[in-house]
């Protein structure tokens, strides 16, 4: 699609309809001097493709366009294309068919606009669409390159250039469309939200709303039906309730008429029978008392029984407590003779402990007195040596000193050499009287080897039973003690259950006793009698009066879980009196408010108590005792009483400690304390007991556990300690047999004898040591002798030394030495006091045994006493049951005929009950029935209905089945429907069906929109993000044939160099482009350091190579040569012809290089105010610019209107053209 025509009418310079026409398919140029309208050609062009910013066409809005702004009477521009459309394959989307298209834009005079397509009215948006579907879009044009494109070019950013790719690539449309589709969906996101808010705000709430109304409707036709239902069906159960009463009752009165009857007979015949009883039974007794006449010993004989059986129960109970005590001093004695033993044992354990101590401190006692001495010898060297005279009261001159002290070592040497002497000599007689004896002590041993065997053997047996007796972990005293606490806490319990029973019978008031009502009844459920579950506090005693008088009669009340036990101890429990139960959980607690407290504690401070919080009491029955004690304040005084009784803001009874009680009615009474006084504080001292009780009987099933669970340890100890004293006692006999025999002392002699050679041998020993201590003692004194001689002073200074040194480990050994001597005295001490222990123990076996004894006779004689009594008593039992045989005939007799009179007169009486009970119930037999003939009419008349369907009432399979009907449950159910029904119908919306099916259309409506937007979203990001990646990929194909054709056609140029583009480094292809320039061999590092001119054909070179990409079928140009010299402009010109084969050119040039390769060329001149074209088709121009005409011209954008021409084409160089 080409260019053919050009026609402007009223546009800019034009004033009058002029024709440029036989535009050439390839190549065609305008030329023309400054303000000649050259320009105005391409922006009548550009007005028609559908320019919209005015700029581009050197104007600020439509007016300028018009001829002289509409000021010498042309009031509208026009202009119109006609266009070539031959080729198909380059025609716009739906003008296949057309061979030539004609495009037409006007303006008027109030920036009125059309647009005329071959004809016919058109809009902006249809011109745009049209152009751009053949690369004319001429809000971005790249076709068009107008003054200043080239400089542009060369400031262009890497962002920029790639937008100049992108328009080439054909994306730059889908941007625009892709932000129009942004914006599309924001509106869609507003009005999803406007949506949302809709039916959040409003719909929502609303349908709620109407859809609880509309339950609520729902249930409210449903309760009217049900309730009407339920209405016939009670009503209807009730009639035939009534109807089968009414025929009940009537039969009723005929059998209780009759029962009168019959009744009556036997009230007369009972009366009659008895008479004849009452004379039988006087005839008895008159024969009874004749006989009881004769004698007159029964009583007697009764009395002497009695008498000798309160005495044989005495004497019972005398020998039981004597056997108890006899059995008591066996284990007694027992006990005392385990403890002799035992301190027999401790005694000798601390003999023994005793001489070792002693032995110990002998030895201490030896080594500190030889190291006194030794200290004291010491000392006296010294003195000798430093004074020349001894301090020691011998008169000897060898006495002190070396002198003496070697001397007494010498002596010590002579001593210790004859004490050796002697003991050889001792030893020799030993050895010889043990040779002497040996052989008769093997043979005395070989003939009581079988004794000493067994006494070994017994020894053994003894060890071992000793052994298992003390692994048995029991003892005498353990059993002793738990015995002890038996019987203790046994008696305890006896004196306790005595005297709680003694308590007891002075409160028989208080006694409840009931039989279980039903196996495995759960007592717990009995809580007890009122009076029994309070607690009263000592110092709470003197309330008990008014805490009796505020509880009255509820202190008798018994306390149980709830009604069904009550129930059962009424029917079954075979309750003994008659009997007020509270039941916990029906019982309603009054308790009182915290606001009446606090007004009795101002009116009174310290003197008003609520009654509840004088007691303590268990809290499973607080809702009991608040019942009974909540609602009384117990007062000290009468002063207080009336002061809180009569106050209006508390107004409750109150009690004071005298017992005097205020009502706030007015009333008052007291004056004397009840029968009952007292009764709370015994109950405390009986729950007193009890408690104790109970903690004694615990301690005694403690101690019977202990004792039952050691039985078998106790058992087993006591067989090993019977066989270990069998075993002990037969070894006593052993050990006497062997110490008596003549063996024994011929062996024990040879023991003595070499037990003697042995310390013989040890004083040979030691003696021998003493020598050689004393030798050495000798040898050191004469060195010690020789050093003083020769040294004197050191010598002097060492001893000093050595004194000190003795006299500190002396004062060490004193300590050591009186310590022990302590211990010593205190286990001589402790001797002492088990010795005097031992023989106390041993007394009081002595007394122990005494008193067994003494018992023992006395359990004697008494049970020679028991047994004459019990022989007494059986005689006198014989003789009273002789003399009561002769009466048990008459007394057989009288019982059984009082038997069978008190019998017959229970049935009168009996009779006359249930007389009277009949009398009573035909009363009210008859006024049930006419109780029933009038609810029966009442029913009819209320319900109509019954009349008509009572034949119905009952059947199966009719509204009126009563099977399974619970007429109770039924009523309950009515009144339930019938209330909520009232509640409801107050409530009921009765038009909620309507407006609900209108609020939920609107909102299924809005929800189906909202879905309809977000799919239609979704679909938009979905296409976008896939149109992104088709864009990517096109991007890339662009720029690598550009980039190529860029750098040939600048070094098409600019032979020898060449150009690229390229993403600025780091970045990617998608972010930008740069332009990179090498002259020769050396890659420029930017364009600055181009000239003017290289920097040109750089942009011209991108241009064009965008341009090539892909060919628009028209470039309009307009002096991109203005910065090229004459041969550059020539390389252009070829360029275009040889480059762009199928497009064209229409391109405004001022220099002959560009021009004259085109193929027609159109000169522009400006006359008379208007601008005038002509057309040359030849490519030659020389003397162009030499036409005089041109000097007379204005400037044709803004003045002039040119005057009507003929073009006429020539074929010469100048051939004119006429334009009309």
């Amino acid at each position: 699609m080409r260019i053919e025509e050009l026609i402007l009418d009223g546009f800019k310079s034009y004033p009058v309809r002029t024709t440029i026409s036989n535009f050439d398919e390839s190549f065609n140029a305008i030329t023309g001097l400054n303000g000649s309208g050259k320009s105005n050609i391409l922006d009548a062009i550009c007005f028609v493709l559908g320019i919209t910013n005015m700029q581009s066409v050197r104007a600020n809005n439509l007016m300028d366009l018009i001829y002289k702004r509409g000021q010498a009477g042309i009031t509208k521009a026009s202009v119109t294309i006609v266009f070539n459309n031959q080729d198909r394959s380059k025609s716009p989307v739906g003008f296949e068919n057309a061979a030539q298209i004609t495009v037409t834009r006007q303006i008027a005079v109030g920036n009125v606009s059309k647009y005329l397509l071959n004809g016919h009215k058109s809009t902006l948006q249809a011109i745009q669409n049209l152009f751009q579907s053949v690369q004319l879009n001429i809000n971005n044009p790249n076709f068009l390159i107008m003054q200043g494109k080239i400089t542009k070019v060369l400031n262009m950013k890497p962002a920029e250039i790639l937008g100049m790719v992108e328009e080439a690539a054909g994306t730059r449309m889908f941007e625009e469309r892709k932000d129009k589709a942004v914006k599309t969906m924001a509106k869609k996101d507003k009005k999803v939200e406007e949506i949302e808010s809709l039916l959040r705000e409003e719909i929502d709430p609303k349908l709620e709303k109407l859809r609880a109304e509309k339950r609520s409707y729902l249930e409210y036709q449903k309760a009217t039906s049900e309730l009407e239902r339920l209405t016939r069906l009670v009503k209807a159960y009730e009639w035939k309730l009534v109807v089968d009463k009414l025929d009940k009752a009537t039969g009723n009165i005929k059998q209780k008429k009759k029962d009168i009857e019959n009744a009556k007979e036997d009230i007369e015949r009972g009366g009659r029978e008895c008479k004849g009883m009452e004379s039988e039974l006087a005839e008895i007794e008159a024969r009874r008392a004749k006989e009881l006449a004769k004698g007159g010993k029964v009583q007697g004989l009764t009395d002497a029984v009695n008498a000798l059986d309160r005495e044989l129960v005495k004497t019972k109970a005398q020998l039981e407590i004597h056997e108890s005590t006899v059995a008591d001093d066996a284990k007694r004695i027992e006990a005392a003779k385990k403890s002799a033993k035992d301190l027999q044992d401790s005694l000798e354990n601390g003999r023994k402990s005793s001489a070792e101590d002693a032995a110990a401190f002998a030895e201490l006692k030896k080594a500190y007195d030889a190291g006194a001495t030794e200290l004291a010898r010491t000392e006296e060297l010294l003195q000798t040596l430093l004074t020349g005279v001894s301090s020691s009261s011998n008169d000897d001159e060898n006495a002190g000193g070396y002198l003496g002290q070697l001397a007494e070592a010498k002596a010590r040497l002579a001593a210790a050499g004859t004490a050796a002497e002697q003991a050889k000599v001792k030893i020799g007689l030993a050895e010889r009287e043990l040779k002497e004896k040996e052989p008769r002590a093997k043979k005395a041993e070989k003939e009581g080897e079988g004794l000493i065997k067994e006494l070994a053997a017994k020894r053994k047996d003894a060890e071992q039973l000793k052994t298992r007796v003390e692994a048995a972990g029991w003892d005498e005293s353990k059993e002793n003690e738990l015995l002890t606490r038996q019987a203790e806490h046994g008696q305890k319990v006896a004196q306790l259950s005595e005297q709680r029973d003694t308590l007891k019978s002075r409160l028989a008031a208080i006694d409840f006793t009931y039989s279980d009502p039903y196996p495995n009844f759960d007592r717990s459920k009995v809580k007890g009698l009122v009076a029994t579950l309070v607690d009263l506090d000592k110092a709470n005693f003197a309330s008990s009066t008014a805490l009796e008088i505020c509880a009255g009669g509820k202190l008798y009340n018994v306390v149980v879980e709830d009604e069904k036990v009550g129930s059962a101890l009424l029917d079954k429990g075979k309750l003994r009196k008659r009997v007020t139960l509270i039941p916990l959980n029906k019982i309603n607690a009054f308790r009182m408010s915290a606001e009446k407290i606090a007004a009795a504690n101002r009116l009174a401070p310290g003197k008003a108590n609520v009654a509840l919080d004088l007691i303590g009491y268990d809290e499973d029955v607080s809702a009991a005792m608040a019942y009974v004690f909540g609602d009384v304040f117990i007062c000290k005084d009468k002063e207080s009483a009336q002061a809180v009784t009569f106050n209006k803001a508390i107004g409750v009874r109150s009690v004071t400690l005298d017992g005097d009680v205020y009502d706030p009615s007015g009333t008052l009474s007291g004056g004397a304390a009840p029968s009952s006084s007292g009764l709370l504080v015994k109950v405390q001292e009986l729950r007193a007991i009890e408690r104790e009780m109970v903690k004694h009987k615990q301690a005694l099933d403690e101690v019977s556990r202990e004792l039952s669970s050691a039985k078998k340890v106790i058992d087993q100890w006591r067989k090993d300690k019977r066989e270990l004293d069998l075993c002990a006692h037969a070894v006593r006999l052993l050990e006497e047999q062997v110490s008596g025999s003549n063996a024994t002392k011929i062996i024990s002699e040879v023991e003595a004898a070499r037990k003697s050679l042995v310390e013989l041998k040890e004083v040979v020993s030691e003696a021998k040591e003493k020598q050689k201590i004393a030798a050495a003692d000798c040898k050191r004194l004469e060195k010690e002798m020789d050093d003083f001689k020769n040294n004197k002073d050191s010598k002097l200074k060492e001893i000093k030394a050595d004194i000190a040194n003795k006299k500190k480990e002396l004062g060490k050994q004193t300590t050591q030495v009186k310590l022990r001597q302590k211990e010593v005295q205190t286990v001589e001490l402790e001797l002492q006091q088990l010795e005097a222990d031992v023989e106390a123990a041993k007394a009081e076996i002595t007394e122990a045994v005494s008193a067994h004894s003494k018992s023992q006779a006395e359990l004697k004689a008494l049970g020679e006493t028991y047994a004459s009594q019990q022989a007494d008593y059986k005689a006198a039992e014989a003789k009273l049951k002789k003399e009561r045989a002769v009466l048990v005939a008459f007394d057989t007799e009288m019982a059984d005929l009082e038997k069978d009179l008190k019998a017959k007169r229970q049935e009168i009486v009996d009779a006359e009950l249930a007389l009277k009970k009949l009398d009573h119930d035909l009363v009210l037999v008859t006024k049930e029935r006419a109780s029933s003939e009038s609810m029966k009419d009442n029913l009819e008349k209320q319900f109509t209905w019954i009349v008509d369907e009572h034949q119905f009432f009952g059947k199966a399979g009719s509204p009126y089945d009563f099977a399974g009907v619970n007429l109770n449950q039924a009523r309950e159910q009515c009144r339930e429907l019938e209330a909520q029904h009232k509640g409801m119908g107050r409530k009921i919306n009765t038009k909620v069906m309507n407006m609900i099916d209108n609020v939920e259309k609107k909102e299924q409506a809005l929800r189906k929109m909202m879905a309809t937007v977000l799919k239609d979203k979704s679909k938009i990001e979905d296409t976008i993000a896939e149109l992104d990646r088709y864009k990517r990929d096109a991007l890339l194909k662009t720029w690598e044939k550009v980039n190529k054709d860029f750098g040939l056609i600048f070094e098409e140029l600019l032979p020898g160099n060449f150009a690229k583009l390229q993403p600025p480094e780091g970045q990617d292809l998608t972010e930008g482009l740069e332009v990179k320039v090498r002259l020769g061999s050396v890659w420029k590092a930017s364009l600055t350091e181009l000239s003017g001119g290289q920097r040109s054909l750089i942009a011209l070179s991108l241009i064009m190579s965008l341009l090539q990409f892909k060919p628009a079928p028209m470039y309009i140009l307009d002096e991109i040569d203005a910065a090229l010299d004459l041969q550059h402009t020539q390389h252009i010109g070829q360029l275009f012809r040889t480059r762009f084969k199928g497009s064209q050119f229409i391109v405004v040039s001022l220099k002959e290089g560009l021009f004259t390769n085109a193929n027609v060329l159109f000169r522009a001149r400006f006359r008379d105010g208007t601008s005038v074209v002509e057309r040359t088709a030849s490519r030659s121009a020389n003397g162009f610019y030499d036409d005089k005409e041109n000097n007379a011209g204005g400037d044709g954008d803004k003045e002039g209107a040119s005057k009507k021409r003929t073009a006429a084409s020539s074929s010469s160089s100048r051939a004119p053209l006429t334009v009309r």
